[in-house]
């Protein structure tokens, strides 16, 4: 038997869960609930761990996992029980979840990317085991950082971008932009007056100017990882 809260709480894990593969955080499912604080949300877990509709993976954070739900449970609707109620017997879960996003996933590497002057994206056959909270939906890659033209956006010489693969971006978001066909390097992306503007967040580095018809976006920043020795 589960109170409806509980029947509120499992439904919105599994809903996102089958969206993004991610587990909402505690801070969402406090407000999903309209509970007053977290300490409620804790309490509403482990009452679905006890009774054996959840489970916590062990050292990952915000790694949940469905194990049955309840037996009139409709995904992605909530729950419109009063308060008080409570819902009746479970079966098992229809369709297995997708990965918890807290797994980690191998990213292809592809050589090095110039957060300076361009310098060639070197293509490889290598790979960089990332934790899949760092990434959303799509397809992503990985390039290592070369210079130190955008320190200010945090992004440093030998951090490895990890970018969503996408050949469109708007104004502002950093992308990796290929110019002529050959180069590629990290930066701001501005459109002005006709023109594409490749923007450094460093004041010792000068803004890229090019044609539109020389810059092609092939992806945007959508992480980072820094490796400390």
């Amino acid at each position: 038997m589960l109170t409806a809260k509980q029947h509120e709480l499992i439904l919105f894990i599994q809903k996102r869960l089958e969206e993004s593969g991610i587990s909402p955080s505690f801070e969402e499912m406090k407000e999903a609930l309209d509970l007053k604080s977290k300490s409620g949300v804790h309490r509403l877990i482990s009452a679905l761990e006890e009774r054996g509709f959840i489970r916590r993976l062990p050292n990952r954070a915000r790694a949940l996992e469905v194990l049955k739900n309840p037996e009139d449970a409709v995904p992605g609707i909530a729950a419109a029980a009063p308060a008080n109620d409570v819902v009746s017997r479970t079966r098992s879960a229809p369709a297995p979840q997708p990965a918890p996003a807290n797994d980690v996933i191998e990213l292809p590497l592809h050589g090095r990317i110039a957060a300076g002057a361009p310098i060639e994206a070197l293509e490889g056959q290598s790979s960089l085991p990332v934790p899949a909270a760092l990434l959303g939906p799509g397809d992503h890659y990985a390039l290592e950082v070369s210079g130190d033209s955008m320190i200010e956006a945090g992004i440093f010489d030998g951090d490895f971008a990890l970018v969503k693969r996408t050949d469109t971006a708007r104004d502002g978001e950093i992308v990796v932009a290929l110019v002529d066909n050959e180069e590629a390097t990290l930066k701001y992306l501005h459109r002005d007056g006709g023109m594409v503007r490749l923007d450094p967040a460093n004041p010792s580095h000068s803004p890229q100017v090019y044609q539109p018809g020389q810059v092609q976006v092939q992806g945007k920043l959508a992480g980072l990882l820094r490796r400390y020795h």
